[in-house]
C-alpha cells in the first residue's frame, strides 16, 4: 500500500545578503513539519531555494564586483552550507536560474498567452525596488512602500499584464468555500480587507529597465517579472511542464506552504489565480509566520541588530538554536528575540529540566541498580497511573498542535511532561526508598522514569534530533510507541554513562552575563 504524501515548501529567499534568524527560522519550521510527518508515517517532501533574478540582484552584484551569475552562485553556495549546517532535510533546492526552471516557466508563460491571459500595456505606478513591487497612490503608507517603509519611485514603461479581474470571482467562490487556505486566519482578513474587496489591480509581469531575468517568450526585449518567475517555483521544482513530471503528479497539491507575512498577499491572491489559469488544484494550506524582531524593532545591519544562526549553532549547539527558533515565535505572530531570553531558555529549559531529569535517573540507576532496570508493575501505585494519564493526555494534545502546524505551542506541552516527571521524581523520593530498603517499589519508579524519558525523546525528536539521539544513546533503548507504558524489556542495561557531576550532561550552563554580552556584541559586528 502506498503511503499518504506531503508537500511541504518554504518561500524561495531571496539572495541579496546574508540569511539571518528569520530565515533560518521559516526554514527549521518547516524540516520539523516534515520529519513529524514523516514519523507518522507520510512520503513527505519539502522544497526550498531561491529567487534570483531581479532588478535588485543586478544592482546588489554590481556593487560587489560581480556578475549576476557570479553573485547568485555564491549565495547558492552559502545558503546551502547554511542548511547543511542546520542538518535541514530538503528533497529539492530550486533555483530560478535554473534551466529546468526557466524552460518550464516560458511554457507556463505561452499558456497564459494562448489562453488570453496576459496583454501588452503601459505601466504607470509607484515601484519600490527592495520589494520590487508596484503600488497605487492609494496603497501606499505616507508616501511609502507599504510593506518596507522605503521611499518609492514613480515608475512608467511599458509592461505586459495577466488579467486578474478574469478570475476575481473564482478567486473569491475559493475562499469561501475554503475558509482554512491561509493561515492564521486574520491574515485572510487582511488580504480580504486591504486587496481583494476593494477590487483586483491586473498584475504588470514584465520589464524593459533591466534584463537580468527570464525574457518573455514572444517579446524578449522584456524580462519577466518577480511573481511568475518567482511564484511557480512550486510546480516547476516537481516537473511540471517538463519531459518528467512524476513527482508533479505524486507530490501536487501542496500540503502545506510556508511564507513570511510580508508575502502572503502575493502567495494568497497572485499564486491561486496563476494555478487556476493552469487548470491546477491549488494548495491545502498557506502559513504566514510573523517576523523574529528585536527591542528596538525589525533586524537591519544598519541598527546593528541581526543575528546569524551560523553564531548561535557553533556556540550553542543546533538543537538548542532550534529549540528556541520554534518556541519563541508564536503561530503567526511577531516575537521578539533578546540575548536574556535565549540564554535563559537554554539554562533553564535545556539544563535544568530536561537535562538534570536525564542525568538525575541514569545517575540513580548507575547507583541503585548497577544501571539495570527491571521492575514488577504489579507494584504501581495511584502515583503511576496518574503520572501514565497525564503524559498520554498531553501526548493527544501535542499530536495535535503539531497536527494543526503550531509547533509553538506543542513544545510547552512536551515541557510540561519533563515537569511533570521531575516532579514524580519528588513525590517518589527514590533516595527515601533506598534508604528504607525499598527496593522493588524504587525499581518501579526507575522503569517509569526511563519510559518517560523515551517518550520524551519521541516527542522532540523532530526538533531535537541529535538530543534525542543522545538521550536513546545513553538509555540503551529505540522505541517510537509513545503509548505503550511497557516497552522495556526484562533486565533492561542503561548505558554506563558519567552523571552530571563528572561532566557529559545534554546541555552546559552557561553564564548568565558573559553569554549575554557575548551575544550583544556578536550583532553588532
Amino acid at each position: 500500500m502506498d503511503k499518504k504524501t506531503f508537500y511541504i515548501t518554504t518561500p524561495i529567499y531571496y539572495p541579496s545578503g546574508k540569511f539571518h534568524i528569520g530565515t533560518a527560522y521559516t526554514t527549521v519550521l518547516a524540516d520539523t513539519i516534515k520529519r513529524y510527518k514523516q514519523m507518522k508515517g507520510y512520503d513527505s517532501y519539502m522544497l526550498t531555494g531561491l529567487d534570483e533574478h531581479g532588478q535588485k540582484i543586478q544592482e546588489v552584484a554590481k556593487k560587489m564586483g560581480r556578475t549576476p551569475k557570479e553573485h547568485v552562485d555564491i549565495m547558492a553556495n552559502e545558503a546551502k552550507k547554511l542548511w547543511e549546517l542546520m542538518e535541514i532535510e530538503y528533497d529539492d533546492f530550486i533555483r530560478t536560474t535554473d534551466e529546468r526552471h526557466e524552460k518550464a516557466v516560458q511554457k507556463i508563460v505561452n499558456k497564459f498567452l494562448e489562453n488570453g491571459d496576459i496583454y501588452k500595456g503601459n505601466y504607470e505606478g509607484w515601484y519600490c525596488m527592495p520589494c520590487e513591487t508596484y503600488f497605487t497612490e492609494t496603497q501606499l503608507v505616507d508616501g511609502k512602500c507599504p510593506d518596507c517603509g522605503r521611499e518609492v519611485k514613480k515608475m512608467q514603461e511599458e509592461s505586459y499584464f495577466f488579467n486578474m479581474k478574469k478570475y476575481e470571482d473564482r478567486l473569491l467562490k475559493f475562499y469561501e468555500e475554503n475558509p482554512d487556505f491561509i493561515l492564521p486566519e486574520f491574515r485572510k482578513n487582511e488580504i480580504f480587507g486591504n486587496f481583494i474587496k476593494p477590487g483586483l489591480e491586473d498584475l504588470c509581469i514584465s520589464r524593459t529597465t533591466f534584463d537580468w531575468g527570464i525574457k518573455m517568450p514572444n517579446d524578449p526585449k522584456h524580462v519577466l517579472y518577480v511573481w511568475v518567475d518567482a511564484l511557480t517555483n512550486y510546480i516547476t521544482a516537481l516537473g511540471y511542464m517538463s519531459d518528467d513530471d512524476s513527482l508533479f503528479k505524486k507530490y501536487w497539491p501542496a500540503d502545506f506552504q510556508i511564507v513570511g507575512k510580508d508575502i502572503i498577499r502575493f502567495h494568497g491572491i497572485y499564486w491561486p489565480i496563476f494555478l487556476m489559469a493552469l487548470g491546477l488544484e491549488l494548495p491545502k494550506h498557506i502559513y504566514a509566520h510573523g517576523y523574529i524582531v528585536m527591542k528596538d524593532g525589525k533586524m537591519s545591519k544598519s541598527k546593528g541588530n541581526v543575528v546569524y544562526p551560523e553564531v548561535l549553532v557553533n556556540r550553542y549547539g543546533l538543537d538548542a538554536t532550534k529549540y528556541y527558533l520554534l518556541k519563541t515565535l508564536s503561530f503567526g505572530q511577531d516575537s521578539m528575540f533578546t540575548p536574556e531570553d535565549f540564554v535563559e531558555k537554554f539554562n533553564y529549559d535545556l539544563c535544568n529540566d530536561l537535562g538534570n531529569l536525564l542525568n538525575r535517573t541514569i545517575g540513580m540507576i548507575n547507583k541503585y541498580f548497577n544501571g539495570v532496570v527491571n521492575a514488577d508493575l504489579s507494584l504501581e501505585t495511584e502515583l503511576e497511573k496518574n503520572l501514565h494519564d497525564y503524559i498520554n493526555e498531553k501526548i493527544d494534545l501535542i499530536e495535535k498542535y503539531m497536527d494543526d502546524y503550531k509547533i509553538s505551542d506543542a513544545i510547552p506541552e512536551i515541557w510540561n511532561i519533563i515537569s511533570r516527571t521531575n516532579k514524580y521524581i519528588d513525590e517518589t523520593a527514590p533516595w527515601t526508598l533506598a534508604k528504607n530498603d525499598e527496593k522493588e517499589y524504587l525499581s518501579v519508579v526507575m522503569y517509569n522514569l526511563v519510559d518517560s524519558l523515551m517518550k520524551i525523546a519521541i516527542l522532540i525528536r523532530p526538533f531535537m534530533k541529535n538530543t534525542s539521539n543522545k538521550i536513546f544513546d545513553q538509555l540503551g533503548l529505540r522505541n517510537d510507541n509513545l503509548k505503550s507504558w511497557n516497552c522495556l524489556k526484562e533486565n533492561h542495561k542503561i548505558n554506563e554513562i558519567k552523571v552530571i557531576e563528572k561532566g557529559d550532561p545534554l546541555f552546559l550552563r552557561l553564564d548568565l552575563e558573559e553569554e549575554i554580552k557575548y551575544i550583544q556584541d556578536i550583532m553588532h559586528k
